[in-house]
């Protein structure tokens, strides 16, 4: 333990709080480790008392939750009303039906005919008043993404946007089907030759749900149990024309 670290008689008051701040939103606690960038080992032994919050671990859960958590720490700015107009000028109060953890569905670059799933969480942002997304639970960790939501009325439609140092990464999604899924289109770059990066485009679904440990993540090739499920939400996205693709 670090001469930084929380003390330990603050451990107590701090998990009571992460504890408290986890029912009253109903969030899980997979929720809040992803939300913190921290695995569920480390949120889980830290609440327990079996290790130490760390001064790093704690700082990224006051800024997962936007509140402050140990004695004399800054106060959490007061969370803005309305998010900002570029990003559709949507009030939180109007978007609390988005928020929440989705398995992600998406066609695999490397493997044909594969289906990559994985999760992604969205929840409004106190410190910036507005929605973000965050990746998780990707087996190839080092590419998860994490961005804005942008909810214009104009459109009808939901943006997921990754910007970093001018290079983005977008996906737009439907509103959501009675059964809690977004379809859309996710464009990207994909590795191509050696160091290339080469445009791509494919088809996504997320599906909301309350218990993403259910879900069968990863690589899913032909022939494994989900897949089929997997191949009929996908494949829906154009079929009932919640996507299009023009080609000449």
């Amino acid at each position: 333990m670090h001469d930084l670290d929380p003390p330990a008689a603050e451990a107590d008051t701090i998990a009571r709080r992460v504890r408290e701040e986890i029912a009253r939103r109903r969030i899980s606690r997979q929720a809040l480790a992803d939300m913190a960038r921290i695995s569920l080992s480390t949120l889980e032994k830290a609440l327990a008392g079996t290790r130490p919050f760390t001064l790093a671990t704690t700082i990224r859960i006051e800024e997962a939750l936007g509140v402050p958590l140990r004695h004399g720490a800054p106060v959490a700015p007061a969370p803005a009303a309305i998010a900002p107009d570029d990003m559709g000028a949507y009030s939180r109060s109007a978007v609390g039906w988005i928020e929440g953890r989705y398995l992600t569905l998406r066609p695999s670059f490397g493997t044909p005919g594969g289906i990559f799933a994985y999760v992604t969480t969205i929840r409004w942002l106190d410190d910036k008043g507005y929605l973000g997304f965050a990746e998780s639970e990707r087996t190839d960790a080092r590419f998860q993404q994490a961005g804005h939501v942008s909810l214009p009325n104009l459109s009808g439609h939901i943006y997921l946007v990754t910007s970093e140092q001018g290079q983005h990464r977008l996906v737009i999604l439907s509103r959501p089907t009675v059964d809690d899924v977004l379809y859309g289109i996710l464009a990207t770059l994909e590795i191509g030759h050696g160091s290339q990066l080469v445009p791509a485009m494919t088809t996504i679904a997320l599906r909301k749900t309350d218990r993403i440990e259910d879900q069968t993540l990863g690589l899913i090739e032909p022939g494994a149990l989900a897949y089929q499920a997997y191949r009929e939400t996908l494949t829906a996205a154009a079929r009932n024309d919640f996507v299009r693709f023009h080609t000449l």
